[in-house]
């Protein structure tokens, strides 16, 4: 190929000027120089690309050719560079987020509403992760941020803390169970727990509260929406444990009530999954703090949380598989 960038660059300065050595002034050339460039390009397509006795500067029909390649090659050049720069600085990439918590929405996505408007160059994707297995697939590079309330030791992965949390036992206001401060897994007895579609297994209500106690609900019944689970709660067809972020609003508002999961609460952390090479990319340190920042926690916080929790403490999130 014997065209090369420099060409197409003295080209287009060269069709905007009036003078040749008005364009070789702003290509930061002599007159000869630039002169020299042309000739060698006419010599080699044995065609003229300007009129040169015509004042000024008039491109033949060889030159307007070139000059429109120029002005559609070199903006897509320039456009990815700017894109290769702004990875190497990691001011721009890719975010693709796997989530396993169905509640994790009411607060992702107003983060994410603002971390968009932060970080415009970074192309955002949310994932459910329900169907696969998110952290093999994090080490493969098929998505890049895993959120999870399990720090499962994996080779290349780091776990960042990004904010506590409690699971809480929603309940109409005019529940009996309302007035209490906190309820024995014998309380749900006879309650119709609402749930997300997920195995009981994988459900810490089930996992840490119900069964080690060795009591079952008088019934279980599942909807996929947090404002559905809300809804029926509030209208007395039922109980749910969820996260204190997604009660947050509905509990201000006066429409349910709270308690805590035995006299010690049920406590737990949310982490950022990301691969180890990864941490330290600006795109991805930023929407780690965005997060944490938006749900109230500072490193101050955090080290406090993390150490009532253990580090392992986790709700109504659904845990990665081991």
């Amino acid at each position: 190929m014997f065209l090369e960038l420099r060409h197409l660059r003295s080209l287009k300065v060269i069709a905007r000027s009036a003078t040749l050595a008005r364009a070789a002034e702003q290509l930061h050339l002599t007159p000869s120089a630039l002169s020299h460039q042309i000739r060698v390009i006419e010599d080699y397509f044995e065609a003229p690309l300007f009129l040169r006795q015509h004042k000024p500067l008039r491109l033949t029909r060889a030159g307007e050719q070139l000059v429109a390649l120029a002005e559609q090659v070199l903006p897509a050049v320039e456009r990815t560079e700017k894109a290769l720069r702004g990875l190497a600085l990691g001011e721009s990439g890719r975010l693709h987020i796997t989530i396993e918590c169905h509640a994790c929405f009411e607060w992702l996505l107003p983060t994410l509403e603002r971390y968009r408007r932060d970080w415009p160059t970074v192309e955002v994707d949310i994932r459910l992760g329900m169907s696969f297995a998110p952290l093999p697939a994090l080490t493969r590079g098929e998505i890049d941020l895993v959120i999870s309330s399990d720090a499962v030791t994996t080779v290349g992965v780091r776990f960042e803390p990004m904010f506590a949390y409690e699971a809480l036992l929603a309940v109409a206001r005019d529940h009996p169970l309302a007035g209490k401060a906190f309820v024995k897994a014998q309380d749900l007895a006879d309650e119709t727990l609402i749930i997300y579609p997920v195995e009981r297994a994988r459900l810490d209500v089930f996992r840490r509260f119900l069964q080690p106690a060795g009591v079952e609900p008088a019934a279980v019944r599942q909807a996929e929406l947090t404002s559905m689970i809300l809804q029926l709660v509030a209208v007395r067809q039922g109980v749910a444990v969820l996260p204190d972020w997604a009660l947050r609003e509905v509990v201000a508002s006066g429409r349910l009530a709270t308690c805590a999961l035995g006299p010690e609460g049920m406590h737990g952390m949310l982490y950022a999954a990301v691969r180890e090479q990864e941490v330290s990319l600006p795109y991805v340190k930023a929407f780690i703090a965005l997060a944490r920042s938006l749900n109230g926690s500072d490193d101050l916080q955090l080290s406090r949380k993390l150490k009532k929790t253990g580090s392992q403490g986790h709700s109504e999130l659904i845990p990665l598989e081991k």
